[in-house]
């Protein structure tokens, strides 16, 4: 509906740079940009390039968002990008960039968490979020099990990865099998030759007194490392298949089993399921059969959407201007480390603290931290070329 919010998302926490156009729960666009191929030699993601990359990326592809979306930037009603979490280096250009536009637009900024729009983003797809939403989310980065009773203000973890991420794990047995990076997508394509039970790798934190709804990889990846260089040791073929599929069952097994249990004791009759790992295909299927079983319903975005995309900053903005959340400060600081308690981030006060919006106010909001958006504009913002941004 053309009363619905249209709002422009960016994204840039990692290899990515992602520019998502939504009006309200309908996605018009969603433009990508990786550089992927460029981190390939060096078997992972170089900070120093991917903000490189981010900033040669940047413009061409909101032009291409908004010529996909058929509007002008001039109709949006707000800017949305990643304040965090994610390399300090990415972060910083695609924050830098939306206050560019929100400032020259005169159109109100909104930073927001990553994590929370990755949930966000299922909107798109499904439709809005039951509330309460419990969330596992799976990525290169991040093995979270949250539970989100209201998505634009009120994101609670219940458990997260003690060491390696679900996706890191993915990639660094990638790499012992010699099959390249990024791990995910052809190990997942391996595993489907393979036999998952030909190998009896460890499921971490799965005891009795181990916490239940947290996440350890660090040891499966070490027992997949020896059991491979064991093999090799003895002259013998490793049989690569039987490894991946062996492996990725093991990862499966433990991401579902706890976000199931996760459902049942905090009686939430449904799960999200999002982020990059979200598009391998045993996990959804895993997922599907256990959540059948156990009486809950399961949401999973397309695989396009669970990987980092702008469209998912774009979900969780417009979710911002709808219900009336207050907009970010032109001064809104990258945060390399935000929480996920902070789905959004007003900017940090001007009594001398630069704290991110973190202390001396209700719900994380500072007192007087809370300004107009583009409407508060400061002396060291400089003069902006409106053509060289948005043509």
């Amino acid at each position: 509906m053309a009363d619905e919010p249209l709002v422009l998302g960016i994204e840039t926490s990692c290899d990515e740079t992602g520019v998502g156009i939504v009006r309200g729960h309908t996605l018009l666009a969603d433009a990508i940009a990786s550089s992927v191929d460029e981190h390939a030699r060096y078997g992972g993601v170089v900070p120093e390039v991917a903000s490189r990359a981010h900033l040669e990326a940047m413009v061409p592809t909101v032009q291409r968002a908004l010529k996909a979306a058929g509007v002008s930037a001039r109709d949006l009603d707000g800017v949305a990008v990643t304040a965090g979490p994610g390399l300090a280096g990415a972060l910083l250009v695609g924050v830098s960039a939306a206050k560019a536009y929100a400032y020259a637009l005169g159109k109100p900024l909104y930073g927001v968490n990553h994590l929370a729009s990755h949930i966000c983003v299922d909107q798109l797809e499904h439709g809005p979020l039951p509330e309460p939403t419990m969330a596992l989310l799976v990525s290169g980065g991040h093995s979270s099990l949250l539970l989100a009773p209201d998505i634009t203000a009120d994101v609670r973890p219940l458990g997260a990865t003690i060491d390696d991420a679900a996706g890191e794990a993915f990639d660094k047995v990638a790499r012992v099998l010699g099959l390249g990076f990024p791990g995910g997508p052809v190990i997942d394509r391996y595993a489907r030759e393979g036999d998952a039970g030909a190998i009896a790798f460890p499921r971490g934190l799965t005891g009795g007194r181990d916490p239940l709804y947290d996440f350890s990889f660090s040891g499966l990846k070490t027992a997949v490392a020896r059991w491979v260089e064991a093999r090799r040791k003895e002259g013998r073929d490793v049989p690569v298949a039987d490894v991946a599929a062996s492996f990725q069952e093991a990862v499966v097994d433990v991401l579902t089993r706890k976000a199931i249990r996760a459902c049942k004791d905090n009686g939430v009759d449904h799960l999200m399921i999002g982020g990059g790992v979200a598009a391998n295909s045993r996990l959804r299927a895993l997922a599907l059969e256990r959540c059948a079983d156990a009486g809950i319903r399961l949401r999973v975005p397309r695989p396009g959407l669970c990987t980092d995309n702008g469209a998912m900053v774009a979900a969780l903005g417009a979710e911002m201007v709808a219900r009336g959340r207050p907009a970010s400060a032109l001064d809104l600081p990258a945060d390399s480390s935000l929480p996920v308690t902070e789905v959004s981030v007003p900017g940090h006060t001007h009594d001398g603290g630069h704290d991110g919006g973190r202390d001396g106010g209700r719900d994380g909001v500072p007192a007087g931290a809370v300004h107009g958006g583009a409407a508060h504009r400061h002396d060291h913002v400089h003069e902006l070329s409106k053509d060289n941004l948005y043509g």
